[in-house]
């Protein structure tokens, strides 16, 4: 008889398989660079579409995902201090006027603004962030209330800290950090599917007709001694809704209102400001995706001339 063999699927870098803390994942890295400009966007999914690229002459169409990028507004920035356990936050500078839908979210005795005599004597700022909200009230979704997050800046100290006071209050919109035919990494929080079997949590074999009249289960748990079942066991339990990153997705284009198809995307609406994102992204319609710079990048950026299928 050949020797019938499969490999593990389900990687174990991803443990426990709990349930993500929030609706909208958290960047902690970001990638180091020259310019001083923000290093990340975010922007709502609302569905995907085929596009014909124009590439060597050739016409090749390509799915893509549509991201509702509606402009976000910076509330503050942060101020980090390093040390040996990681980035310790020190200070924060709010603006003053915050979106309603945000100040649901932050409490009035942090919003304070920092000075520039107060920045200036703090000698041990290695890093300054953004801090931003969401409008959806200025995209296709019904909603109130903004997501506020932080985005990572390039650029050396000083400059950081320059951009970051000059952008207090003001928007930015997504052809500010990207260009087409540039690569990102994308993150959220993938679709939920509550509590399920080990054949679709972990991918295993189902079993033989008569295996104890059980198909969809494990074959063994163990062995008996200890006489406990090991954490590697494949069982059920929660699978779903967990935060995943995929790296080098390439940015298309950026389109107004005329790629929306008739009577707006389903299951979610009209988009006002899209990106283009070549493939599938994680999560379903309506989730926040968040984007930002490749922090390994691969790939040069090359110019995209695409064209939009009529409908």
């Amino acid at each position: 008889m050949p020797k019938r063999g499969k490999p593990r699927r389900g990687s174990l870098q991803y443990w426990p398989r709990k349930r993500a803390r929030r609706i909208y994942p958290t960047t902690s890295t970001w990638p180091e660079t020259k310019e001083t400009v923000p290093l990340g966007f975010a922007g709502y999914k609302a569905g995907m579409l085929n596009v014909i690229c124009i590439e060597k002459g050739k016409h090749i169409v390509r799915p893509v995902t549509v991201l509702d990028a509606s402009p976000l507004f910076v509330c503050g920035f942060r101020l980090y201090q390093k040390s040996s356990s990681g980035l310790i936050p020190l200070k924060e500078s709010w603006n003053e006027k915050i979106p309603n839908d945000a100040e649901l979210k932050i409490a009035k005795g942090k919003r304070t603004k920092l000075s520039d005599d107060e920045i200036n004597k703090m000698s041990d700022i290695t890093d300054v962030r953004l801090i931003v909200c969401t409008q959806p009230q200025k995209s296709g979704m019904k909603k109130k209330k903004g997501e506020i997050f932080e985005i990572g800046i390039g650029g050396d100290i000083k400059k950081k800290i320059e951009y970051a006071k000059s952008m207090l209050g003001k928007e930015i919109n997504a052809k500010d950090v990207f260009k087409a035919g540039e690569y990102v990494d994308v993150s959220a929080v993938t679709k939920g599917h509550g509590f399920t079997g080990p054949v679709k949590r972990y991918g295993i074999r189902i079993q033989c007709r008569k295996d104890k009249q059980m198909h969809r289960h494990v074959g063994s748990i163990g062995s008996t001694v200890p006489r406990k079942v090991d954490w590697r066991v494949p069982q059920a339990g929660q699978y779903g809704f967990f935060t995943r990153t995929e790296f080098n997705k390439k940015i298309f284009g950026f389109e107004g209102k005329k790629i929306n198809p008739k009577g707006g995307f389903v299951g979610y609406g009209l988009v006002n400001n899209a990106i283009l994102i070549g493939g599938s992204t994680p999560g379903p319609r309506k989730r926040l995706i968040r984007i930002r710079k490749a922090e390994r990048p691969v790939r040069k950026i090359e110019p995209v001339e695409i064209r939009l299928i009529e409908r």
